[in-house]
Formats: C-alpha cells, structure tokens, sequence
C-alpha cells in the first residue's frame, strides 16, 4: 500500500515456470496482492505460482494475451486494486519499479505511468533486435503523429493503472491478441487520461517471451489500424466499438459460470 492506495501487481502468464520465481522475489513489499493469470500453459507455471504463494486463475484453453489480461484486471479489480500494475513474468522487465511507478500513480501525478525501454537509450544494449527497435521507433512516430501525444514508445508491456482508469475504458472490445496493449493506450489517449513514462531497462534472453517476426508484423499492422481508426473517429468519419463510451466495459460478467479461484476456468 503507498499513500493509502491498495497496490495489486498482476503477471499474465504463459509458459512462464523458468522466469516466475525471479520475477516475484524482486516485487517490493509495497504489493498488497499478486494475482497470476495462466492461459492454458503446457509447463509448471501453475504449479510455480501456487508455491510462490501467488493467487491463480487458469484459463481453460489459450486464449490469447489480450484475453488473459482483461482476466487480470477483472480479478484485480475485484481484489480491491486501487492501483493495478501488469509486471511480464518472464523477467524482462525489472521488477523493482514497480514502487515507482505506484507511487506516481498513489500521489495523483498520472492516470497510467509505463515502464519505457526507450528513454534512456538501454533497448538495444538490452539485447532487444534491431529490426523490433527500428519498427518500434516508426510506429511510436507514426501514432504520436496522428494521436496528438509525445510517448517514448507504445509498445511496452509494464504498466500501471489507476482503478477508475481500468473501469472506465470499453476495454471488452479489444483484441483478444498482442495489439491489446497498444488498443488499450490509445483508448486512453482518446479519452484523455494522463500517462506518464519511467525508464525502464530491459533484457532480452532465452527465457524471456517474445513474439515471432510474423506475429510482429500483424502486431504492427493492428497498431496502424488502430491509431487510423482514432484519427477517424476524431474527425467523425466513422465510429468504432473500442473509443465508445457505450462500450462493454470490465465490470461486465463475461464469465459463465463464474471464475473459481486456482481452477480452470471458461472465458
């Protein structure tokens, strides 16, 4: 807890058994809760959670990053999460800004703060490919461009939020895939949240998930997409599910039957 704000840090998982341990044993005390979110691993990710004393949902087949981490934020939510910070639990990522980047949520500086690779110069010396740098350069350029903001990058995956953020956002209409991330930050943008950035260093090793070169470029393809449907409805082209605030929102119960804590569970 930090300036009496519930912290509740959440790892969307998938074949993560390697790297889960490593992860945990760096997050600050500060962390109320740490809930895990399996979708259908085929390792001892699982298994590892519950050892580590973390609280786990497992989805009931694989269905995809952008699923699992609605799941996240549901059960983060209804854990009493005033600040909800999503930490990879395949090391990446170093867990020991998570104090920072609650605290400039818990003093009411910023709605959203992201872990960014990119300021501070480190992505490459980090070990991140040169092609996943050049074309996370082109398109944080390209959607600065047409959403009217200055991030350093997009297209980090450590973030936190503020819980009005999270129940606020249509955020059942996004993807259930990779591009999740960077629907959920234009949203933000559209709706006008303030989003903060920490440098954040980054390594890249075996262990650590990654998507394919194939899976980048349709990654890629989704975030034009999506930064040219922002665009669009701004200017009252045309409408879109994902910036109404009509939206299916988190509070929604898609589950049927409801989640049961450490089981499988049907989304």
């Amino acid at each position: 807890m930090i300036n009496g704000k519930r912290v509740v840090v959440v790892l969307p998982a998938y074949n993560a058994e390697k790297t889960l341990e490593a992860t945990v044993r760096e997050l600050p005390d500060l962390v109320d809760a740490k809930i895990l979110v399996d979708d259908h691993s085929n390792d001892q990710t699982v298994q590892v959670a519950n050892r580590l004393g973390l609280k786990v949902f497992v989805h009931d087949a694989n269905y995809g990053y952008g699923r699992n981490q609605q799941t996240c934020y549901r059960e983060a939510l209804s854990a009493g999460a005033d600040i909800v910070i999503m930490v990879h639990p395949d090391y990446q990522y170093s867990p020991l800004l998570v104090t920072a980047i609650a605290s400039m949520i818990a003093y009411g500086v910023y709605d959203i703060v992201l872990g960014s690779r990119i300021i501070g110069g480190g992505a490459l010396k980090g070990g991140m490919p040169l092609y996943k740098y050049i074309s996370n350069r082109l398109l944080t350029a390209f959607q600065n461009m047409l959403l009217g903001a200055k991030l350093s990058e997009y297209h980090t995956g450590y973030r936190g939020f503020t819980r009005q953020v999270l129940m606020a956002l249509p955020l059942l209409e996004n993807s259930d895939d990779f591009v999740f991330d960077n629907q959920i930050l234009t949203q933000a943008v559209f709706f006008g949240y303030r989003i903060g950035e920490v440098s954040c260093p980054t390594k890249y090793f075996e262990e650590a998930s990654s998507i394919n070169f194939r899976r980048s470029v349709k990654y890629g393809f989704g975030v034009l997409a999506t930064s040219l449907k922002f665009a669009c409805e701004k200017m009252g082209l045309a409408h879109f599910s994902i910036f109404s605030p009509r939206g299916r929102r988190l509070e929604l119960n898609y589950y049927a039957p409801p989640l049961r804590e450490t089981s499988t569970l049907p989304t």
